[in-house]
């Protein structure tokens, strides 16, 4: 809970708050400006292209981390431990083929999977490189998270056959060409709001380790810059107050949280009610945000 307050002579936290005011201009703008370089881009797809995709340079904390190589899922396995529900299943709009173009071919589609999996039947990290490489998208793009959203993928770095027949046949992709013409479809999503917020939820799930029910800080501060970084303006001095806190992970009731704080609280923190049922990390995060021309 927040600590209580000491208080102070009217005219010190007068003086005290326009201090706090200017130094918070100044820490954004400068913290903004870092995020620049980093190339993080923003949700309206500003930044360098190639073929018809935004790229982003694999800076740590500005794309999705990039998941240790492990064994590939089994079938069982995933179907019983790994499945994703926490997250609102993707619709499909405005995806129709263009006038003119073959049908939709199930088996087209299969042949693609296997032109990556092979005969384990996932695609797994290596694979999923060259895929990335084919569409002329980045691994750590966040249109690949976008992508595994409509796949339905439980797990980062992997594509099960079900996943990849189940989410290119809602997309009616069959090959390399029809999805490079869906990616600015696919970036569309960032920019509506029931979207943002499944693809949001979806991420904790998609990025967490399954034997925890937690995200490990480095990889939710690494997503929450993928996903955050740009709409936010208060993410830089948020992402500082993650980097100096105590936590060592984020469970999902606070990352889930971390998305209405940013939706709802104004950056000079002015409506935000100590007394709500905002996450303690959220109440420390007002607080330490509070004292920061101090420190």
């Amino acid at each position: 809970m927040s600590p209580c307050k000491r208080e102070l002579q009217q005219a010190a936290c007068e003086s005290c708050r326009n201090l706090h005011e200017r130094s918070l201009q100044s820490n954004i703008s400068s913290a903004s400006g870092t995020l620049d370089k980093f190339n993080i881009f923003d949700l309206n797809g500003h930044g360098s292209r190639k073929n018809t995709a935004q790229l982003v340079k694999p800076i740590k904390g500005s794309v999705m981390p990039v998941k240790k190589k492990r064994k590939l899922p089994d079938a069982d396995d995933h179907e019983r431990r790994c499945k994703i529900t926490s997250f609102t299943r993707p619709q499909i709009r405005g995806a129709r083929p263009i006038s003119g173009e073959k049908p939709f071919s199930s088996k087209k589609c299969l042949g693609w999977f296997n032109e990556y999996a092979g005969p384990s039947e996932v695609v797994g990290p290596e694979a999923m490189e060259k895929f990335c490489e084919d569409i002329g998208v980045e691994p750590e793009n966040i249109i690949m998270l976008v992508l595994a959203w409509h796949l339905e993928a439980a797990n980062m770095g992997f594509f099960t056959k079900e996943e990849w027949l189940r989410g290119m046949t809602l997309l009616q992709c069959d090959c390399t060409q029809r999805l490079q013409s869906k990616l600015d479809y696919l970036r569309s999503e960032l920019n509506d709001s029931v979207a943002f917020k499944n693809i949001y939820r979806y991420a904790f799930d998609f990025a967490r380790d399954k034997d925890q029910r937690s995200l490990d800080m480095d990889t939710a501060k690494s997503m929450l810059a993928l996903l955050l970084g740009r709409a936010w303006p208060l993410f830089p001095v948020f992402h500082q107050f993650l980097e100096q806190s105590k936590y060592k992970g984020m469970n999902k009731d606070q990352w889930y949280n971390v998305l209405e704080f940013s939706r709802t609280i104004n950056t000079d923190l002015s409506n935000y009610d100590e007394d709500g049922a905002w996450p303690v990390l959220l109440d420390e995060f007002v607080e330490w945000q509070k004292t920061w021309p101090a420190l």
